[in-house]
């Protein structure tokens, strides 16, 4: 299979150069993924929020992939307020309680202060 670019259609992809997604073989490798509404360019200021949306990002990308959130093989947080994590742990049950990827979660500042997470993933095609 060739090489697969996916975008959200987000300015930031082509102002920065990289793409949302690339489909590779058998695997899926996503950028980091924030709670921006790309539709409308927004971002809400509670972490939760943010939460949700990433997903909707990571979830409208993946399927575009021909993948799913339950072929999520590997993930990587990013928050940049450590207290904020705990909060989210609902919304990663949700998503991924029954996945259960490998998980790794880092504190760090992310690209702009209105962002309180990023998440990456990296996730299988489906056969």
């Amino acid at each position: 299979m060739p090489r697969k670019l996916i975008s959200s259609g987000s300015r930031f992809e082509a102002e920065v150069g990289y793409s949302r997604a690339v489909v590779d073989g058998d695997f899926i490798f996503m950028s980091g993924c924030t709670g921006y509404d790309y539709t409308t360019m927004t971002i809400s200021n509670d972490i939760v929020a943010q939460c949700e949306q990433t997903f909707r990002n990571i979830d409208t990308a993946l399927t575009q992939a021909g993948s799913s959130l339950s072929d999520v093989v590997r993930v990587l947080i990013i928050v940049p307020n450590r207290a904020d994590w705990p909060a989210c742990w609902p919304v990663f049950r949700k998503h991924f309680g029954d996945v259960r990827p490998a998980s790794t979660m880092i504190v760090a500042g992310l690209a702009s202060e209105e962002m309180k997470i990023e998440i990456e993933v990296t996730a299988r095609r489906r056969q």
